[in-house]
């Protein structure tokens, strides 16, 4: 399988996944986007289209503490970060977003991070 068709499946797959969750202000989206070096955490309001949170692996607090930002402990260091971020937001309890990959790895660290941190998903 080449290049193309792995993005191609990732885009429909991230497609599919973004007809199902919506964020509400009740309930924001908490959207998660991984590339091969980063990984980046945003909590969106879709009704107002507006971000009320972001965290990721290139924020100055995290790039001095983290040995590599793209390991399972930077999206662990990202997780705490944005659910301290979200507690200032006054957001509680988000609707989860994994982007079309799988839960698994850096996306799942970064959730129970998160969830550690004190969101409810």
């Amino acid at each position: 399988m080449n290049t193309a068709e792995k993005a191609r499946q990732l885009e429909q797959r991230r497609q599919r996944v973004r007809q199902r969750v919506f964020g509400t202000t009740e309930r924001p989206r908490l959207n998660v986007f991984r590339s091969r070096s980063h990984i980046y955490a945003q909590i969106i309001d879709d009704l107002k289209g507006s971000t009320l949170a972001a965290a990721s692996s290139l924020d100055k607090a995290l790039r001095t503490s983290l040995k590599s930002t793209g390991s399972i402990e930077a999206a662990k260091a990202v997780g705490k970060l944005l659910a301290d971020r979200a507690k200032t937001a006054n957001v509680s309890s988000v609707v989860f977003d994994r982007g079309g990959r799988m839960y698994h790895g850096r996306v799942k660290a970064l959730a129970e991070a998160s969830r550690e941190g004190g969101l409810q998903f």
